[in-house]
Formats: C-alpha cells, structure tokens, sequence
C-alpha cells in the first residue's frame, strides 16, 4: 500500500509490516536541469496541430497539489509513477530510497488512465485508449532511472459517443484499466452511465464493460468474449489483477469493481449515501452486488492480493 505524505512516500507491506521510502512528490529532478528557468506557460506550447499542451512545469504552476494517481514497483531498482491534477498527469520515475523523482519537463502531459508492467517494459494507457510504451534509460550522472522516450504502440479508436449528451439528459463516462492475463494485455473499458441532476454529473447504478486485447502484431486493440478459462478479474484504480476462480470457489468471467472515488470527483459525482463490491458477468451482462460491505465516500477502498 502507498502512502503519500510531505517527507515522502512509504510502501507498506500490511501483512509483513515491512515499509520502503520513496522521495517526496514535491522533491522532482527536471530532465533538462535548467528547464525551470526556461518555463514558458501552456498557452506558448503549440503542437504541430495547433493544440495547446500542458507540461510537467505547467502542473507544478498550477495552484491544486499534484496526486499521485498510480504506482508500480517494477522492480527493486525501478518505481514508476504517474501523477497529476484534474485529468492530466505526467509519469516519474525513482529508486527506492532516492531522495528525488525523475521527470521530463517539456514532454506533453497525457490524460493516463492506467499502467502495467508487463513482459519487462512499462505501458500506460491514455484517456483515447492509446497505448503507449515507456522506454527507460539511466541517468549518467547518477545512475537513477529516467523516461527517456514514449512512442505509440496501439492507437486508440474510442467511442465517439462518450462524453456526449442525449435528450433526456443522459451520458456516459469511460473508465479504462490495463491488466495482464495469462500473458495476454487487456484492456478492460468500463461504461458509467450518468445523468444531470441541476448543476451536477451524477453516476447512476447502470455499468457496461468490454474487454478488449491488445494484437501487438497488428497495432490494434481486438474485442474478447472471455477472460479465459477459469479466470476473474478484481479492477482497480490503484490495483487490477486476474485469478483462478476455481481456486477459491467463485465462477469464471466475472468482474469485480470498486469505485474509485479519488479520481470520480472531477467526472461525476453519486448520489447514493454508501458505495459496495459490484460485480459484472460477462456471461450475461448483468451486475451484481454480491457482498454486504460497504464504506462512505470519503474513505478510499482497494483491493489486497495474496501473495504468489
């Protein structure tokens, strides 16, 4: 479990009880050093399209505390983040017990909606389903690591009907996560239905999903019917992950969800008083609420794995 705080971040392993430290995330080595003294705002970065961006200077400008929205230990040399504000975040990169986060100061910021270690590299997932591979180098002067390029592996081809508004003043979110199952890529989209109730998005009890696998082959993201034999998937914001049913009982193809709640409030907002474990099946398509636990709003819920 991670645990932000002002004199850095800890990973807490809650069973063993053993804690690593991370750097602060307001502790950041800019790649190029000097890229401070050169900071233009947003409104002066143009791509060749003519958009606007925004960069990792641009998030620390602005006046919301940067969150620090996912994390992965890669491996014991090697911590991969993204962190942000609103829907735009950057990805960091530090050594456990580093006393400061890697980052590239000019690079775009992306909408990232998830990321996996997966066959010895790092993907992230943007919010226009592109997957995108990050290729790590060392810096030479230290020896931490450091993005040191993003290329395109999958192109997204998202809905053009997310995001959009119907007569009866009905919509729909997306909310995307990566997940590997038995060597496969996955990517698994979430369709929250919503509505406008005055001034405000608000999440209805309707959920769709569809799992898609990503043909690195072809470049392109393939549709699936099935998780594969004898598999469930627990998704997660902080942490997805695809188990044997059978070994514990449960029925294969079916999805086990969590709001979470950190990342909603800028989307949509509920208008139930408590939020519980749903669970889809993709045999039928129907959402259950399997189990009798619930928590507030406030208190952000996650999944814990045992261990392999």
């Amino acid at each position: 479990m991670v645990f932000p705080r002002d004199n850095g971040c800890f990973l807490v392993d809650p069973f063993a009880g053993a804690t690593v430290k991370l750097p602060a995330l307001s502790c950041i080595r800019l790649r190029p050093p000097n890229a401070a003294d050169k900071y233009v705002k947003y409104q002066d970065h143009v791509t060749p399209n003519g958009k606007h961006y925004v960069t990792w200077l641009d998030i620390r400008d602005f006046k919301h505390v940067p969150t620090l929205n996912k994390l992965i230990v890669c491996s014991p040399n090697l911590v991969a983040a993204f962190v942000g504000t609103g829907q735009i975040s950057q990805i960091l990169m530090c050594q456990p017990g580093a006393s400061s986060w890697s980052v590239r100061a000019y690079d775009p910021c992306d909408g990232f909606e998830d990321m996996v270690f997966y066959h010895g590299k790092l993907y992230a997932l943007a919010d226009d389903e592109n997957l995108l591979a990050i290729n790590i180098s060392q810096d030479p002067s230290t020896g931490d690591p450091q993005v040191s390029r993003i290329g395109l592996v999958i192109k997204g081809d998202p809905d053009p009907l997310f995001e959009a508004w119907f007569p009866d003043d009905s919509t729909a979110r997306k909310k995307l996560n990566l997940v590997e199952s038995r060597g496969a890529l996955l990517m698994v989209r979430r369709k929250v239905c919503c509505r406008m109730v005055g001034d405000t998005i608000v999440a209805g009890r309707i959920s769709e999903f569809e799992v898609l696998e990503a043909d690195f082959g072809h470049s392109r993201w393939v549709n699936v019917t099935t998780l594969g034999d004898d598999q469930m998937l627990f998704l997660g914001r902080p942490c997805s992950k695809v188990m044997s049913a059978s070994q514990y009982g449960m029925s294969s193809d079916q999805i086990f969800f969590l709001d979470d709640v950190t990342e909603n409030a800028v989307r949509y907002a509920f208008d139930e008083e408590n939020t519980s474990v749903n669970v889809y099946d993709m045999r039928d398509g129907e959402v259950s609420s399997p189990l009798p636990m619930s928590w507030k709003h406030e208190i952000l819920a996650t999944w814990l794995f045992p261990r392999d």
